[in-house]
């Protein structure tokens, strides 16, 4: 499942497609300007965020479907939307938060590993033959050190 692009290329097609959207809508308003952290690169849900905003805005006011119903869901719902969500998820963050010091803490981005995945096996086959029935018990939790935590 290839979800995103991989082409060095391409990313930098849409980085450059995205800072230039920034410069001209974005950041004419105050609350988008007050919000966007100079790290926002490093931070890939506020990306995201942007270039949906992005792809709306242009459906909004550039597509063949563009209307003043869009434009204004644009500005009402979707426009606030992203910035209360960057100003949660990165709002205060900074470039030196993403730099490695001696003595600081490591910079946070990794991939968060998808939980439960440990009983996916367990849980598939309830899934595919027999959801009329109840699900199976999770097995325990078992400590580094062999005991069953609980």
């Amino acid at each position: 499942m290839a979800a995103r692009p991989t082409d060095d290329g391409e990313v930098a097609g849409l980085v450059e497609e995205l800072s230039a959207w920034l410069g001209a809508v974005f950041l004419r308003y105050p609350d988008g300007a007050s919000v966007l952290p100079e790290c926002w690169l490093w931070h890939p849900d506020v990306v995201e965020e942007l270039l949906w905003l992005m792809h709306a805005w242009l459906a909004a006011y550039q597509g063949s479907d563009a209307s003043v119903a869009a434009a204004g869901d644009w500005h009402d719902r979707q426009r606030p939307g992203v910035t209360s969500r960057i100003r949660k998820s990165a709002g205060s963050c900074s470039i030196e938060a993403h730099q490695t010091r001696p003595g600081w803490a490591a910079p946070g981005g990794a991939p968060v590993p998808v939980p439960g995945l440990e009983h996916a096996s367990a849980i598939t086959g309830w899934w595919a033959q027999h959801r009329d029935q109840a699900p199976p018990e999770p097995a325990p939790a078992v400590s580094p050190i062999g005991g069953v935590l609980g």
